[in-house]
């Protein structure tokens, strides 16, 4: 009998944690990356040819990231993207998929309009797919791996029309980031030409 009631018991702790929604752990997620002074990060990119590795500064929708060929600001509204082979300069105004493939928790601004989302387990993680609810949506399809106890989304996996980007992430830690760091100073790039596609 004591068997039994221990089992119903582990059974209702597990029925429990994993009650959630996919939109409550998306919450939590966003609320864990969503610290106000900022975060930092190292990344891992995959897709296509691409197979990169880079740190990440994020503050809100703005997000600083150095990879050994390319540093890129944006502010919210504006990207510079610093190519070092080409000592150049891009400035654009991204869309929302451009922003993703580069800002890995640029889904907390996406997942409550346009999506459906579901919820499973991979391994210890949740997985959480999101696709879009408009056919006209940038991202159309997306996995986010979070950590149970952290929120911390690790694994973001993003479908484009030529196939599936993943971005690792890890040593997520809380900083303190000035709004300075997310912009391009031409100052320190004196030698760069700048371009403007916007």
């Amino acid at each position: 009998m004591e068997k039994l009631r221990i089992t119903i018991v582990a059974l209702l702790i597990a029925v429990a944690s994993y009650g959630q929604t996919a939109k409550e752990v998306l919450d939590k997620a966003a609320a864990a990356v969503s610290n106000k002074s900022g975060i930092t990060a190292s990344f891992t990119l995959k897709g296509g040819q691409m197979n990169d590795k880079g740190t990440i500064n994020i503050k809100g929708k703005k997000f600083q990231i150095t990879t050994p060929d390319v540093v890129i600001w944006f502010d919210g509204k504006t990207q510079w993207s610093y190519v070092k082979k080409n000592d150049e300069v891009n400035v654009s105004n991204p869309n929302e998929s451009q922003l993703q493939a580069l800002n890995p928790y640029n889904f907390i601004y996406m997942y409550k309009k346009g999506y459906n989302s579901t919820l499973a387990k991979k391994g210890s993680n949740y997985e959480v797919h999101l696709t879009a609810t408009d056919k006209k949506k940038s991202v159309q399809e997306m996995y986010i791996t979070i950590q149970p106890k952290t929120y911390i989304p690790s694994e973001i996996r993003i479908k484009h029309p030529r196939g599936w980007n993943t971005i690792e992430v890890n040593n997520v830690k809380k900083a303190n980031l000035s709004d300075g760091i997310f912009h391009f100073n031409s100052k320190d790039f004196p030698t760069a030409e700048v371009i403007d596609l916007r």
